[in-house]
């Protein structure tokens, strides 16, 4: 990737950098999806496991805050036999994003909204709660990195560096993946680590423009 300031002045120079650290929450997005014969009957039955995911999430700890109910659908439901489509139904879902605080908890949870009538839990993403504070760390990095890599340039060329008189934010989302989880999942070996959080990475950038004295 290539950034630069059009300037036919000074020196302008990329700086990058990134930050890791231990996520301290996950989100969880599971589901319920439940087929009866009436639409009625699959919203009773949709809205009966809702409620039981619900109560068995706050006997876990989770807060009413904390769970956000999203995306119900009612949809016609279809199976094949011979090739000749048959009615089967309806097919009424609800998913929930979950926000756990305390992940020596997870597992368990997820355990318990599975037992109380979630059929799919669609994904886990960790997370950490301060990232403004890390973002923030990052750029005060990305900062440096740029001034060392200028003071390189005018040592390198014989000129003395000036004062920074252009500072251009780059979008991290350019940079890739700005948000990481690095699990340990999938090393050879490692049995335990499906749900291993691992580290987030958040990454900022910069492009300076610096005087040339």
């Amino acid at each position: 990737m290539t950034q630069s300031i059009r300037q036919p002045w000074g020196v302008s120079v990329f700086g990058a950098a990134s930050v890791e650290v231990a996520p301290d929450l996950a989100h969880l997005r599971l589901a319920t999806k439940q087929n009866h014969d009436t639409p009625a009957a699959a919203f009773a039955a949709t809205r009966e496991a809702a409620t039981a995911i619900r109560e068995a999430l706050r006997a876990h700890g989770v807060p009413d805050t904390g769970i956000s109910a999203s995306h119900l659908t009612l949809t016609t439901a279809w199976r094949f036999e011979n090739s000749i489509r048959i009615h089967n139904g309806y097919d009424c879902s609800v998913s929930f994003i979950v926000e756990i605080r305390d992940l020596e908890s997870l597992e368990p949870i997820l355990i318990a909204a599975v037992d109380a009538g979630a059929n799919s839990v669609d994904s886990v993403e960790f997370d950490v709660a301060a990232k403004k504070e890390m973002r923030a760390k990052a750029r005060s990095k990305a900062v440096e990195a740029a001034r060392e890599k200028a003071a390189l340039y005018a040592e390198a060329a014989g000129v003395r560096l000036g004062p920074v008189i252009h500072i251009e934010d780059v979008d991290s989302e350019q940079l890739t993946s700005p948000y990481r989880s690095h699990s340990s999942a999938g090393r050879s070996g490692d049995t335990d680590s499906d749900l291993t959080p691992g580290r987030i990475t958040v990454q900022a950038a910069v492009c300076l423009g610096f005087r040339l004295d």
